[in-house]
């Protein structure tokens, strides 16, 4: 059975652009803009947009970095026909933003998928680069667990001014130790028994 022909149709830009929204059959004359090909090989900026759950902006800018090249036509270039080739190195790209890969590891990453001769080389450099991303997020998770522990001890020692207060206590004594001193909670405690 033959492959069915690829769609012709219009791919607004904007939402309610001159057609509300809705695509045109070939030829768009409600319009006047230009028609672009899709096909099981390539795709509209919109096309991806709406795969990939992000803006037409985030494509264009990533473009503008040579992550992505799509083939430029219509009169001046203005229309952006994206390759599977495209699409496949967009979808690398997100999956490098997910795991916190700066747009530079990214590239590095997605110019040595382009070599298909030996993939050691490639896997080797991506394991360096995950075991470096959780180094570093492991570090992150050092210093978040220390910063919500002295969050939790300057709570508790506003807390207990706030008591000290409310019972009609002395405001200097129901003062907390000030943030980062040795006082801490302990601090607080011996204050409040000494008065």
């Amino acid at each position: 059975m033959p492959e069915p022909a690829p769609s012709r149709f219009h791919l607004p830009s904007r939402k309610g652009e001159a057609s509300g929204g809705r695509r045109h059959p070939d030829p768009c004359n409600a319009c006047k803009m230009p028609v672009i090909t899709e096909s099981a090989n390539t795709f509209g900026i919109s096309h991806l947009a709406r795969e990939f759950s992000i803006t037409a902006r985030a494509i264009r800018f990533y473009e503008d970095q040579g992550l992505i090249t799509p083939v430029r036509t219509g009169s001046g270039g203005r229309v952006r026909v994206y390759s599977q080739r495209d699409r496949a190195r967009l979808k690398l790209l997100l999956r490098g933003k997910r795991l916190g890969l700066s747009l530079q590891e990214i590239r590095e990453l997605l110019d040595m998928y382009e070599t298909p001769a030996d993939t050691e080389p490639q896997l080797t450099r991506f394991l360096e680069v995950l075991d470096a991303r959780r180094e570093s997020l492991q570090q992150q998770l050092v210093d978040l667990t220390q910063l919500l522990a002295d969050i939790d001890g300057q709570r508790a020692d506003a807390e207990q001014a706030l008591r000290v207060l409310q019972a009609g206590g002395s405001p200097a004594k129901a003062a907390p130790a000030p943030a980062g001193s040795a006082n801490g909670a302990a601090g607080a405690d011996a204050r409040n028994a000494a008065s």
